[in-house]
């Protein structure tokens, strides 16, 4: 047992010396430098005359949308038409029974023709009362009668072809034809089916113009101020504005603005803008969803930066500016659209200060950082060559360059 507690003894005897050894060696080493502001990206924003554009959500409409209703009662004898036809104006649809309407324009016809030979006798007559008369040998009342009866005669053939008219009429409106270009509808009554004329009357089917077609959208109130000074001056034609379906990511489709309604919605502080669209392959249908871009007819001055600088706080966007001194503020802003790739800074920035857009995870604000500047649009170096070009001596990495941080760019 002794010579157990003589070992344990022993041991810590050796340890305590090492201690003592290692701490003697820690000492000695000289103390670490301390650090200096972190290197971060930093570009400065820039300013240029852009085309202001939005962006917003719309239905296609048909520049016309046809009810066909009848305008005579009868029995359907044809539907000359299949659901989804194309169809000119003019083209027959629907024949109602066409019997009735032509024994009536026959009957008027034979009526017209009785009353002009009434009134053909009866200026006959007249002319031989006016020769009579002027010899002395007619009465006043006997000319008087004679010229009320011609009169009459030419009345009753005005009436006459009036009714004519009405019979002809009622007999084109018996076979009922489209009156538009565009593609037609099922038909809502078939064959057999009797139809009434009238105010109430059932609808046929329907026809809907396919070219050109409408875009109807709403804009919200500040867009239209921007938009209003266009307006005003009869340049809203002149405003560009394109469109894409829902499963298309291009605006290929450029159209024209039509309209602007005659007021703001009060519920929804938009108005209603409609834009017209070329639609010669047809492909384009009323109902569809429709993506809509829409810019000024003038250009503006506006601020643009990198998407990258942006950050979101809850419902807020901020940037992260950088003063002369390398110091970190936190800054809200209102975003705008894209243009070429930048974003658009409504409120909160000026052209000429500088914000970090890259590792802004790793700053946050009041910190002072080491501003390394990048250019805004490609967030390269100042002065690094464009995308397969041969880099110049002074943007040549060298041995003793810091490596760059591929995810946020800053140096390591």
């Amino acid at each position: 047992m002794r010579h157990i507690y003589k070992c344990a003894f022993a041991a810590a005897l050796m340890a305590g010396v090492a201690f003592s050894a290692i701490h003697v060696f820690a000492a000695d080493e000289p103390a670490a430098a301390p650090q200096g502001p972190m290197p971060v990206s930093v570009a400065v924003v820039g300013e240029k005359d852009i085309t202001r554009w939005g962006e917003f959500s719309g239905r296609l409409r048909a520049v016309d949308d046809v009810q066909v209703r009848p305008r005579v009662s009868g029995t359907i004898d044809e539907v000359h038409f299949t659901e989804g036809d194309m169809v000119k104006k003019g083209d027959k649809l629907f024949t109602i029974d066409l019997r009735p309407y032509k024994a009536a324009y026959d009957q008027a016809e034979a009526a017209q023709a009785a009353a002009k030979a009434q009134a053909d006798l009866a200026d006959s007559d007249m002319t031989r009362a006016q020769k009579l008369f002027n010899e002395k040998a007619f009465s006043q009342r006997e000319f008087d009668q004679r010229s009320n009866a011609a009169k009459s005669a030419d009345a009753n053939v005005k009436a006459a072809d009036a009714a004519l008219e009405l019979a002809s009429l009622n007999l084109d409106y018996a076979e009922i034809k489209s009156p538009i270009d565009g593609r037609v509808g099922r038909p809502d009554i078939t064959v057999g089916n009797i139809v009434q004329a009238g105010p109430g009357a059932a609808v046929l089917t329907t026809i809907q113009s396919v070219n050109p077609i409408y875009a109807d959208f709403d804009i919200d109130e500040q867009t239209y101020l921007r938009a209003k000074k266009s307006v005003q001056e009869g340049k809203a034609a002149d405003m560009p504005v394109f469109m894409a379906l829902a499963d298309e990511t291009d605006f290929k489709r450029e159209g024209k603005i039509r309209s602007f309604d005659n007021q703001l919605s009060g519920d929804s502080g938009t108005m209603r803008v409609r834009a017209e669209f070329e639609n010669t392959d047809g492909l384009l249908t009323p109902g569809l969803f429709a993506h809509i871009r829409l810019g000024n007819a003038d250009r503006a001055s506006a601020v643009l930066v990198n998407d990258s600088a942006i950050s979101t706080d809850q419902d807020r966007k901020f940037v992260y500016a950088v003063d002369d001194k390398g110091n970190v503020s936190y800054r809200p802003v209102v975003l705008g659209g894209l243009n070429d790739g930048m974003r658009v800074i409504d409120q909160g920035l000026k052209a000429g200060e500088k914000i970090v857009v890259n590792g802004l995870m790793r700053v946050h604000p009041g910190m002072q950082v080491q501003p390394v500047m990048v250019a805004m649009d490609t967030l390269k170096p100042a002065g690094a060559p464009a995308d397969g070009a041969a880099p110049t001596d002074a943007a040549k990495p060298t041995e003793d360059k810091a490596p760059e941080d591929k995810d946020t760019g800053d140096k390591k």
